[in-house]
């Protein structure tokens, strides 16, 4: 077993992080809160360039749940037909809608425990609004940072939860606020799943992986005999 990250080792590898990306940002598209919630859940089993392909003409004209209500399921249904589990996702996005106008004032509540209770939105939705919207240093745990956190030894688990409660513990305090997104964007772009970019890796030498990719040899160029 992997020895496990020490607090310099995990402060080196954030401080990294934030140094080859600064200020990082989800890549969802979105205009205010209520746009970022209903992204995120679209987003389930999603890719964001494709939710952001179905959100862009429909959020320049839908902000609002009450908005959202007056396009209705069957709009909102063609509005993201090209996403997929788009159906199920409509239908959810209509329910939570109705439920933030009944029961939020058509707000979106900085509550845990409220923002589970609407359909579609699960732990991982809730800390994805928590973070952007409200700016509480939540941590989602996603396909990407599950990879990460695994193959790094940063936070091994065997499953969402128990990485996101191991990540509570070793981010460094001043990194949990962009925590989140340095690992979503690590994951997505250079520690991809099939052959992670080991050679331009940031942390790797800080990283547990024992199978690191390598650059290829340089191959020679067969230089062709010429004839006087």
């Amino acid at each position: 077993m992997a020895k496990s990250f020490t607090r310099a080792e995990a402060e080196e590898f954030f401080a990294r992080l934030k140094k080859h990306t600064p200020e990082p940002r989800t890549e969802l598209q979105y205009v205010n809160p209520y746009t970022l919630l209903v992204a995120v859940v679209l987003s389930a089993q999603a890719t964001d360039k494709g939710v952001n392909k179905a959100t862009a003409p429909l959020f320049m004209r839908v902000t609002t749940p009450e908005q959202m209500l007056a396009l209705g399921e069957e709009g909102l249904t063609e509005a993201i037909k090209t996403i997929g589990l788009y159906r199920g996702k409509a239908k959810n996005v209509i329910a939570l809608s109705r439920l933030l106008v009944e029961h939020h004032g058509g707000k979106v509540p900085r509550d845990r425990e409220a923002l589970e209770a609407l359909p579609g939105v699960g732990r991982k939705t809730a800390n994805v609004v928590l973070n952007v919207v409200f700016g509480e240093p939540t941590i989602a745990v996603d396909t990407h940072i599950f990879r990460v956190s695994n193959r790094t030894g940063l936070a091994p688990g065997k499953d969402v939860l128990e990485v996101e409660l191991k990540l509570e513990k070793v981010v460094p305090e001043q990194y949990k606020l962009y925590a989140h997104h340095w690992l979503i964007l690590h994951g997505r772009y250079t520690c991809v799943a099939r052959k992670p970019l080991c050679p331009t890796c940031v942390v790797r030498d800080l990283c547990r992986f024992k199978e690191k990719t390598i650059e290829p040899a340089p191959v020679k160029a067969k230089v062709a005999a010429t004839r006087n």
